[in-house]
């Protein structure tokens, strides 16, 4: 068994591991328990009783984070010359149609969102090798892919996520950083997880959300009491 290090130790003796926190307090603690010199993520852990190899019971959406995630995006526009403007006053990062087409084909992929147009998707579609592993691909379920370019642009900027559930039944998602509020946490864990259970697929037996856990990058995990939120 690994030995605990003497910051473990101090952090896991400031609340109760076999407890089962509300949302509100365990932002509190991860704030407390947090000793990293960075600004760190704060995540939460959602585990599902779904069978993500249904299709009637895979679960994804998006959510726009009240707060933001704390992290600036860059987000690139594939658009026609027509939408370039809309999508530069929005705050996109990089704004075009072939010569990032070509990028992309060659590898480069610095970006963590791109927003695309249905007229476009043609050409988008053909980078799906390139762009699908690295979770990159525009969709128009998350919308990525929409004519309401600088809308689309502003949501991905101003906090909107994409979350999915993995192939063992669990949504990971950033909710925060460290250096947020409590409340600012709080507020942003609730948004995800009222958005996750309006997704409830009809086809689910059981108790669709069996366990939520939140920690901040390298801490412990908070368990937080699935009834505090449903």
């Amino acid at each position: 068994m690994a030995t605990l290090t003497k910051k473990r130790k101090a952090a896991e003796a400031k609340y109760d591991a076999t407890k089962a926190y509300s949302v509100a307090d365990a932002s509190k603690v991860v704030k407390d328990i947090t000793t990293t010199k960075f600004d760190a993520s704060v995540d939460l852990a959602i585990r599902l009783g779904v069978d993500p190899r249904k299709a009637n019971q895979m679960v994804r959406g998006t959510v726009s984070l009240p707060h933001g995630t704390g992290k600036t995006l860059r987000v690139l526009a594939i658009v026609t010359p027509d939408k370039e403007a809309e999508a530069k006053a929005a705050g996109a990062d990089y704004v075009g149609l072939d010569e990032y087409i070509e990028k992309i084909k060659g590898g480069w992929t610095d970006v963590d969102v791109i927003i695309t147009m249905p007229s476009v998707m043609g050409k988008v579609g053909a980078l799906g090798r390139v762009l699908g592993p690295r979770g990159l691909m525009p969709n128009p379920k998350t919308g990525t892919v929409t004519m309401e370019v600088g809308k689309a642009v502003q949501d991905s900027k101003g906090g909107k996520i994409d979350f999915k559930v993995d192939k063992a039944g669990i949504i990971h998602a950033a909710v925060g950083k460290v250096s947020f509020d409590a409340a600012k946490l709080a507020e942003n864990a609730n948004e995800l997880l009222q958005a996750v259970l309006k997704l409830k697929p009809s086809s689910a037996k059981g108790a669709y959300v069996r366990s939520v856990t939140m920690s901040s990058t390298m801490s412990p995990g908070i368990i937080i009491d699935t009834k505090s939120f449903n």
